[in-house]
């Protein structure tokens, strides 16, 4: 029988709570998607190019749904970083968004 870890994750709209503090957020979709509307201050890390990243402080990841960055946690927190998921990803998200149509 495999036992798997349960992810750290938070919610959307804990992370839009959270904002205020500046959490370090990495958006793992690719560029163009990311150009279509994002987190004002989320970093734009393709997921194919995460196992390059490295930070000390806590990231929280987001994707379009959620089902990628949990892919991207799993990395990085084998790599040894404070990684966390954000559930829902941006079809989710409710709150400011940058780019994207006017």
């Amino acid at each position: 029988m495999f036992f798997f870890k349960k992810l750290p994750s938070i919610t959307t709209k804990e992370l839009e709570e959270m904002l205020p503090k500046k959490p370090m957020i990495i958006d793992v979709r690719e560029p163009q998607e990311f150009s279509g509307g994002h987190i004002p201050t989320a970093k734009n890390i393709p997921l194919k190019k995460i196992n390059s990243y490295q930070t000390k402080e806590p990231v929280y990841i987001i994707y379009q749904s959620g089902m990628r960055s949990k892919q991207a946690v799993k990395t990085l927190r084998a790599k040894g970083m404070d990684a966390v998921n954000v559930k829902g990803g941006m079809m989710s998200w409710a709150g400011k968004v940058r780019g994207g149509k006017l």
